[in-house]
């Protein structure tokens, strides 16, 4: 068992969290599963409907009693922040705040419901924004993440940050897929890892067949940072580029993303079409460049348990020995 102050704060057995994709990507299933093997599962609530929402809570209290998070992208959902408090999540996660939103209102307003605030950057400067805000744990995230993410690495933003906002805890995200990344988090001073790709390709994860193999198959260059997915929705992240896999529908409307916005009903037509018809060319699938670790699609508890296991061996037995034999020489 690893024990650091996140874990502590949130009363879990392991630093592992299964970020909060919005989209319907994290149904009950997989945050109850990850949830009930001791790390924290957070249900992406953004782009969902509220009913949906609650279905996805109800299974996931179906599997599990301890600790769940929600989280909301702040920048198009913050009308919603009552509706998901309702739910008395032990975590509220929020991500990708607006310069002009009152991130102290918002977090008093979770404390109030009694949950802990984790909130997700990019920069040091929105984590010391989030800090002073009253966030309880900060999120740093690195460029190799999927989906939506800043362009400063992992192993750079997570010690920036973790400096910055000592002693608050702080989670690594962005290329971490595996027990050595854990490790190295902990070693970057991070108190556990939010993993997105990884918990994509497993068992629970509500995602078409297709997609999880492209990640177990994929070696983790075959990701592109684009906004050609934003161009397609219509929304409007501010200072984030899209982490998604090189399909032939990227390449093809790669740098031409004004066409793309003229047809948009036109193209969310076909998209909508190839997925029901499990075709893995004609699809946009967010992917962090971790993919090159993912081999093969497993239940979410195993995931879990093993990056723990491995985490453990590395900081107990190999970096020991570093140690020792250094010391003998």
């Amino acid at each position: 068992m690893i024990r650091t102050p996140f874990t502590e704060l949130v009363g879990i057995d392991h630093p592992v969290v299964c970020a909060g994709m919005g989209g319907g990507f994290t149904g009950g299933d997989l945050v109850g599963c990850v949830s009930e093997a001791g790390g924290l599962g957070v249900i992406g609530a953004s782009f969902v409907p509220p009913e949906e929402v609650a279905v996805i809570m109800r299974r996931a209290r179906e599997i599990t009693s301890k600790p769940i998070g929600i989280n909301l992208l702040l920048h198009a959902t913050e009308e919603r922040v009552d509706e998901v408090l309702a739910f008395e999540p032990a975590v509220f996660s929020t991500a990708w705040a607006r310069d002009d939103q009152d991130l102290a209102r918002i977090f008093a307003r979770a404390h109030d419901g009694g949950a802990c605030v984790m909130h997700m950057v990019q920069t040091v400067a929105d984590a010391t924004r989030a800090a002073e805000a009253g966030a309880d744990m900060i999120v740093a995230q690195g460029t190799e993440g999927g989906g939506h993410v800043g362009l400063m690495a992992s192993t750079i933003i997570v010690p920036q940050v973790a400096k910055a906002v000592a002693p608050l805890p702080v989670l690594a995200a962005g290329g971490f897929a595996t027990g050595p990344g854990l490790a190295a988090a902990l070693a970057l001073g991070g108190a556990g890892v939010v993993l997105g790709t990884r918990f994509l390709a497993t068992d629970e994860a509500p995602v078409p067949a297709f997609y999880k193999e492209a990640i177990a198959g994929s070696d983790g260059g075959d990701t592109v940072l684009t906004t050609l997915a934003d161009s397609l929705s219509g929304r409007d992240w501010p200072g984030a580029w899209d982490r998604v896999l090189r399909t032939p529908f990227v390449a093809e409307w790669l740098g031409r993303e004004p066409e793309l916005r003229r047809r948009r009903d036109e193209i969310w037509e076909k998209l909508e079409q190839a997925e029901e018809e499990n075709d893995p060319e004609y699809a946009l699938l967010w992917a962090g460049q971790s993919a090159g670790l993912i081999d093969a699609v497993v239940p979410a508890a195993d995931v879990v348990r093993e990056i723990v296991r491995d985490a453990a061996e590395i900081l107990g037995t190999q970096l020991q020995a570093v140690l020792r034999e250094e010391a003998g020489a």
